[in-house]
């Protein structure tokens, strides 16, 4: 009898056991199916602070254009795999003839017919702005305007707009921005513009369009830099949350119209800090493209103040929403 009623008291002990253990279990670095690269990063080292890019594959090629902090400029890398990249060259730099692109970074870059265009971040003074030019071929930039195509002027975006992400949609014949506004050091949300030539932007009333959700612990103090890709009949965000102004993670979002009624993934975030490695106090910036079998998003993660380029990997297109 004693026997049958210690049972249930040695139950409960374990189960109490369990979900300690659980708790005290720190969290995956990746999941709804990404894995980090093994041998991440994949850009930076030598090269100092690498930072926040853009990526198009183009036939057998990546093409990379990234943030490159000591240079204060825009530079492009070449690869076959996404992996091994090429010696960097500075395409877009610092112009002394405005005030406002004393450091260019934070770059989109797409292919319209045979042109390439360029939205970059101008920073001077403590601001941000975002600029426009274009290429004929991805290394040789022409400014499109010597002001900038969109300046912070609402109160949302206090001091800085930056982190343009750019799709161009055929049909419409617009150009569609998503960028990010507020604070310098890091901005606060997402706002939404669109515009027919890439230099005149109508900004949305709406925004901005994707707020921090103060439910989720790891994005309840901002969300910022995202990517916005055309996926079925769906618009999917990867985008980055902050729990306080260091400490970022990754996650993803869908919307039919790429505007408004995002859903969240339930496995956010996806991709999170490794501990005591590279990336270690923050992962920003994903930029991801599906190859036809698999997703190749990378990043950049930080471990005190360095920056690097990494790369995760996800099998098959279904993204798990």
């Amino acid at each position: 009898m004693k026997t049958l009623m210690l049972l249930p008291i040695l139950g409960l002990l374990l189960w109490a056991a369990v979900q300690v253990t659980e708790k005290a279990q720190p969290p995956t670095e990746t999941t709804a199916g990404w894995v980090k690269y093994a041998k991440n990063p994949v850009l930076g080292g030598d090269l100092g602070t690498c930072f926040d890019i853009s990526v198009l594959k183009e036939g057998d090629v990546y093409r990379m254009w990234f943030s490159w902090r000591p240079k204060r400029s825009i530079a492009l890398v070449e690869s076959s795999d996404g992996i091994q990249w090429s010696k960097p060259i500075i395409v877009l730099g610092p112009n002394d003839k405005t005030d406002w692109e004393n450091d260019l970074n934070r770059p989109v870059v797409i292919k319209n017919g045979d042109r390439y265009q360029m939205w970059y971040t101008g920073q001077a003074r403590g601001k941000s702005w975002i600029g426009y030019a274009t290429s004929k071929d991805g290394k040789a930039w022409e400014r499109m305007s010597d002001k900038p195509v969109l300046s912070a002027e609402k109160p949302w975006e206090k001091v800085a707009v930056m982190c343009p992400h750019v799709i161009y949609d055929d049909q419409a014949k617009l150009y569609r921005m998503w960028y990010s506004g507020g604070e310098q050091y890091e901005p606060n949300a997402i706002g939404y513009a669109t515009s027919e030539d890439g230099l005149k932007w109508a900004r949305h009333d709406g925004n901005p369009i994707f707020k921090p959700d103060s439910k989720n612990v790891w994005e309840k103090d901002r969300v910022t830099a995202c990517q916005v890709v055309r996926h079925g009949d769906w618009h999917v965000m990867f985008y980055i949350g902050f729990r306080d102004r260091d400490h970022a993670q990754i996650g993803i979002a869908r919307s039919k119209d790429g505007i408004t009624d995002w859903q969240r993934h339930r496995a956010n975030p996806i991709i999170r800090p490794g501990k005591d490695q590279w990336d270690h106090d923050a992962v920003y910036k994903p930029y991801a493209i599906f190859d036809g079998k698999q997703w190749l998003l990378w990043y950049n993660g930080r471990k005190g103040g360095v920056e690097q380029i990494g790369l995760a990997l996800h099998q098959g297109e279904d993204l798990g929403f």
